[in-house]
């Protein structure tokens, strides 16, 4: 299912209108999704106990609608996870913009999933991780509100989508 597409709220210095408009088309879905794939990097946004932000970077994938990863539940970003969920993922690209909102979650212990996961790792990063072991997290951002634009066509192409 795509999301529903908008513009976002910015600042009218932006060249965004108060009602969102502006000049331009939106971008295709289908090229936001082609950029989740094909990252080689993901950054993990998370807040610290006392509030402060944390961010770090992972490998990961965009599969069935949700970007997946995996980090040492002795982390950081797992400690920070499992008190407070929300988190922002965001590419490593300052030139093909996209931001994921959203609540993060484990996949559990899911064989089929844990496997498929695995496989296509395996296949993008020509390395195989052990997540066999339930034990092992791997965490799950399925978004609620995903911000992307071209910096090349910005404002123009800024879009936001909403799931």
């Amino acid at each position: 299912m795509e999301p529903k597409a908008d513009r976002p709220q910015a600042p009218t210095t932006y060249g965004i209108g108060r009602d969102g408009s502006a000049p331009g088309e939106r971008l295709p879905w289908s090229r936001v999704e082609e950029w989740l794939e094909q990252s080689r990097n993901y950054w993990v946004c998370t807040t610290r106990h006392d509030g402060r932000p944390h961010a770090k970077p992972v490998w990961g994938l965009w599969m069935d609608g949700m970007v997946l990863f995996s980090t040492s539940p002795e982390s950081v970003t797992a400690r920070n996870l499992a008190r407070s969920p929300e988190a922002v993922i965001h590419l490593e690209s300052g030139d093909e913009v996209a931001i994921l909102e959203g609540t993060v979650e484990t996949m559990g212990d899911d064989p089929e999933l844990r496997r498929r996961f695995a496989d296509r790792y395996e296949e993008k990063y020509d390395h195989r991780p052990e997540y066999d072991d339930p034990g092992t997290p791997v965490f799950a951002l399925r978004p609620r509100k995903v911000l992307s634009w071209t910096e090349q066509d910005f404002p123009s192409s800024a879009t936001r989508w909403s799931f």
